[in-house]
């Protein structure tokens, strides 16, 4: 399945100085043999040039804008030009390049929430390097929300995905240290996750009916509360709402019996209390080929679902694999998202 190939995908630059330059380059090298559909490199021209020559390639760039981008894409790497404040050294992470970082992510979003690119995929960042210039959300997640209410003054429930050849896995709550896990993990919130990520598994990835299985929060799901109440107190009555609006939810399950061969052929999507228990086994199953998705924000995003690693940038050993499966997945998800607008 492909998308609109007028639109293309805009691809924020992340960190510049980690290996979000290498692979978009290995993107862009490979696009024939790989398929990659068509992007926009949202960021400074001059890290793409130097990165290149740095690998031993010799590409050509130019610098264009979403509309002209995909009839590039075969002869050129195209860019729209965000300059860093500050010489990018690969491995060198430096903050004063924060507002460069941030704006390739905002002008990402303004594109594909105006209609002149399908989707947004965003490279990694560093969010350590972001702080230190003042960056107050705790992560790309909830920055993304936070662009996206601006129009209206209310951000959306963002909810992350983890989305991989063997498992989807979502976590009810994200970025927060674990010992705060159970003040936060509201019915409503279990609830919302559950619901937003019921309707765009529909939606955008075309699964008729969603199957969630809904994970515990304690060992062996609370062990009639032995272990803990939340399981009985907090998680089995959401799920019994659940199922009285429809949706296929089951659980709570007990988290360590859930991710074997057999267990994941009963649902199309694990639902996590915590950001651990569900990305430790999305990537353990799929690291090098898995998928950071946003769901609940009004138009796609997705992202690697790896970090900067500042240690391999610009040594010609950063896979993009999970680079290209981010494409691939914005891409399809575009177009499962035209087709039902289309019926």
């Amino acid at each position: 399945m492909t998308s609109d190939l007028s639109l293309p995908v805009a691809l924020s630059m992340g960190d510049p100085a980690g290996i979000g330059p290498d692979i978009s380059i290995a993107a862009w090298l490979n696009r024939k043999a790989w398929q990659t559909p068509a992007f926009l490199f949202i960021g400074d021209p001059q890290v793409i040039r130097a990165r290149a020559a740095l690998l031993g390639h010799d590409i050509p760039i130019r610098e264009t804008d979403a509309n002209a981008a995909p009839g590039l894409f075969d002869d050129a790497f195209p860019v729209l030009p965000i300059r860093c404040a500050q010489t990018v050294v690969p491995g060198v992470a430096d903050a004063r390049n924060a507002g460069a970082i941030t704006g390739a992510i905002e002008k990402a979003v303004e594109l594909t929430v105006s209609g002149r690119a399908s989707a947004v995929v965003t490279n990694p960042i560093a969010k350590s390097v972001l702080y230190d210039a003042g960056f107050r959300f705790p992560g790309h997640t909830e920055f993304l929300a936070d662009i996206a209410g601006r129009e209206n003054g209310k951000a959306p429930l963002p909810v992350m995905m983890l989305a991989g050849p063997k498992l989807r896995a979502v976590p009810v709550t994200i970025h927060i240290p674990l010992k705060d896990v159970p003040a936060q993990m509201s019915a409503e919130l279990i609830h919302e996750t559950c619901a937003i990520t019921a309707r765009e598994l529909r939606t955008r990835f075309g699964i008729e009916k969603p199957r969630l299985a809904v994970a515990g929060l304690n060992p062996h799901a609370g062990e009639g509360g032995a272990l803990g109440l939340e399981d009985d107190a907090v998680i089995r009555p959401v799920i019994e709402r659940l199922r009285s609006e429809g949706i296929d939810a089951v659980g709570p399950l007990p988290a360590d019996t859930m991710f074997h061969d057999r267990a994941r052929d009963t649902y199309d999507v694990a639902i996590c209390m915590y950001h651990d228990q569900a990305l430790i086994p999305a990537k353990a199953l799929g690291f090098d080929d898995s998928v950071n998705v946003t769901l609940g924000l009004p138009f796609i995003r997705t992202s690697p679902d790896h970090g900067t690693a500042f240690s391999l940038a610009g040594k010609s050993i950063a896979r993009a694999d999970s680079l290209l499966a981010a494409l691939r997945m914005a891409a399809d998800l575009a177009a499962n998202v035209a087709k039902q607008g289309a019926r």
